[in-house]
């Protein structure tokens, strides 16, 4: 039987697929196995995927022709979404691939790993339903400064456009004593923020009628929690963020005053297109009561264009309601249709030309509109959470409770600590300053 020493991880996507590759790294060395960096001196190459968009596959497809021409006597398995959504293609492409292990299974990597090495045949474990114990599995962080933890796995909304019901399954809330638990343990490792995930953490606790814990509950227990500094969540969904969690957002004060809260058109037409459920008129008036409860807030949002059937006037739309609300991050994609999804089955009419003209339209506001905000911020402070230093150590990096990105000059000692740092310049989307002299702030 071969004997496993070393093993490789590489995580495409979002902050979920990152606390997945942490949960599958903590069972693997737990296994005393070792993490490695590169794939040449790993025994085992996991790749982590994700299907929201199509250049990540594109990427995984590329490693796994790769590993084809030379996969030497290494386990090669793929994990995530793409497990999920190519599951009955994935093992008949790619005959050198020796498991898939489902958004789902997580648990199930060292019992994969037996069975491979004593039967030698290809594992695939990728259920939809939830797997028993991995809300209560608490995996090894690798950065000590800031952490994620899941709140709810799976999505129920089935956007036209999105993958994610397929990978991840049906909604399921987390028991909030678990969540507590699990941020209790990072607050005793010594971590200050975390950042709670879901792909609508607004709908937390809907699923389990009998429940009296609602997302906004959970926040006011997680707020008590000594140790942790700040606490951050996304992704919200407008059809169900509320009035409560907004007056959670303003009162508590370790909860920080930045929602991700994607809006995806400004085309009512589009939008439906999307399956969103809400209007764009149901949108603003979210977002107006939102900076009205929270004045500080700032607001993140995901759009996509070039959807199917986005005439001029419907970009203009989004063009003309992104230059309203101003928003202070932005994640601007060009439509790429997903496999198996709905909006596979539309047209996809818009040229890729098109779609690129739009989406640079779209960046250049958006970078203007950051450029005005900074030039307002220069001669104010800000505090900061130090996170690391840049690549050469000069320069410590942080975030603001807004989601800012500053940069400043410091010591090593303040990695991990509240800063207040005076704003001098930026450049891009990165703030400069200079330690707070003050401080007692």
């Amino acid at each position: 039987m071969k004997t496993l020493n070393t093993f490789y991880i590489r995580t495409y996507g979002c902050q979920m697929n990152e606390l997945d590759s942490e949960i599958i790294s903590t069972q693997l060395q737990m296994r005393e196995l070792k993490k490695v960096d590169d794939e040449e001196t790993a025994d085992i190459i996991i790749l982590n995927t994700c299907s929201i968009r199509d250049l990540s596959e594109k990427k995984v497809l590329g490693k796994l022709f790769e590993y084809k021409k030379d996969k030497k006597d290494k386990i090669i398995g793929v994990c995530g979404c793409m497990a999920m959504s190519q599951k009955e293609t994935l093992l008949k492409k790619f005959p050198h691939l020796d498991f898939l292990l489902g958004t789902n299974n997580l648990l199930d990597i060292n019992k994969i790993l037996d069975n491979i090495l004593s039967k030698k045949l290809q594992e695939k474990r990728v259920d939809l339903n939830y797997e028993i114990g991995l809300e209560n599995f608490f995996a090894k962080r690798e950065n000590k400064i800031k952490s994620s933890i899941s709140i709810v796995r799976g999505c129920n909304n089935f956007c036209s456009y999105c993958i994610v019901p397929q990978t991840r399954g049906k909604e399921v809330s987390r028991d909030s004593m678990s969540i507590v638990k699990e941020a209790k343990y990072l607050a005793n490792e010594g971590l200050k923020e975390i950042t709670l995930l879901g792909q609508n953490v607004n709908s937390y606790g809907l699923d389990k009628p009998n429940s009296k814990i609602l997302f906004p509950d959970l926040l006011y227990m997680l707020d008590k929690i000594d140790g942790i500094e700040r606490i951050r969540f996304m992704t919200s969904h407008p059809k169900d963020i509320t009035k409560d969690l907004m007056l959670a957002i303003r009162d508590l004060k370790k909860v920080c005053e930045f929602v991700h809260f994607p809006m995806q058109s400004g085309s009512n037409k589009i939008l439906k297109a999307m399956r969103r459920t809400y209007t764009i008129e149901y949108y603003l008036e979210k977002v107006n009561l939102l900076k009205s409860i929270v004045p500080n807030v700032t607001i993140g949002t995901d759009i996509i264009v070039g959807f199917p059937d986005e005439t001029d006037e419907d970009f203009d739309q989004t063009y003309k309601l992104f230059d309203k609300i101003k928003f202070d991050t932005a994640f601007i994609f060009a439509y790429s249709p997903r496999k198996n999804t709905l909006a596979s089955r539309y047209d996809d009419n818009i040229s890729n030309t098109l779609k690129q003209q739009r989406l640079q339209k779209l960046l250049k506001l958006f970078h203007k509109i950051l450029e005005d905000k900074y030039r307002k911020l220069i001669g104010t402070k800000k505090e900061i959470l130090v996170e690391r230093f840049n690549k050469d150590k000069k320069i410590l990096k942080g975030r603001s409770r807004e989601f800012e990105k500053i940069i400043f000059e410091g010591d090593e000692k303040l990695i991990g600590s509240l800063q207040m740092i005076d704003l001098e310049s930026f450049s891009h989307q990165t703030l400069i300053g200079r330690l707070t002299n003050n401080k007692n702030f």
